[in-house]
């Protein structure tokens, strides 16, 4: 099996594992500044590799779309903790979601990755999905193969076997802002706030041009991205 890669075009010596200060900020610039960043994971000794490329921020107690509405509790107590690490959880009964624990210590925030552009193992993350997209928490996640295991782990790490990479720079034209999704049931002013961050269509254009035509169609094609 060949295994489908792509490295950003950074300087040398610039990329790595983004580090606790980049998370111990507030949670919105952290979201914004997650586009374009490398997700990675290795599973069953593989490497999958996606540019992240939807963001949603959760922030605080007060914040009514958040799980921390509901104070500490055994769910949420990752939410409490340091800065850096994952927070995943289990949702409508068949999805995981990945989430980055963002700010100070006992405040409880954290930025949902809500999409993947794979670059590296891409045919390992196809064959997860049956050949369908990766552009959903849930559906990135089994992708990637990330569950009830990886909650807490500090994505700071890479002996984790997951963590964030520096990656692409994504331009603010290239960025849209909107109220977060599936939060209909949640009173306002929290159902409408723009704290979802997408990647128009979810392709980072830099990230396409290091394949062939038929790579490309593969990996970026289609109407729901990966066919």
């Amino acid at each position: 099996m060949r295994v489908i890669s792509l490295t950003p075009a950074l300087p040398q010596g610039e990329r790595g594992i983004l580090p606790r200060d980049f998370y111990n900020r507030p949670t919105l610039t952290v979201a914004r500044e997650l586009l374009g960043a490398r997700l990675v994971r290795v599973l069953d000794g593989v490497k999958l590799v996606g540019l992240i490329t939807e963001t949603e921020a959760y922030i605080g107690e007060k914040d009514l779309g958040c799980h921390a509405k509901a104070g500490r509790t055994p769910r949420t107590q990752v939410m409490y903790g340091e800065p850096g690490h994952a927070y995943v959880y289990f949702t409508y009964g068949n999805h995981w979601m990945l989430n980055a624990v963002t700010e100070r210590e006992g405040f409880p925030a954290a930025v949902l990755i809500r999409a993947i552009q794979p670059i590296e193992g891409v045919e390992v993350m196809l064959a997860r999905r049956g050949g369908r997209d990766t552009f959903g928490p849930g559906k990135l996640c089994q992708a990637m193969g990330i569950g009830k295991g990886e909650n807490g782990v500090d994505l700071t790490e890479p002996g984790s076997g997951l963590w964030i990479e520096a990656g692409v720079s994504v331009p603010s034209a290239l960025v849209t802002k909107s109220p977060r999704v599936g939060l209909n049931s949640v009173p306002e002013p929290w159902k409408s706030k723009p704290w979802r961050f997408k990647v128009k269509d979810w392709k980072i254009p830099s990230a396409q041009t290091a394949f062939s035509n038929a790579e490309r169609r593969k990996i970026f094609g289609g109407t729901n991205g990966i066919a």
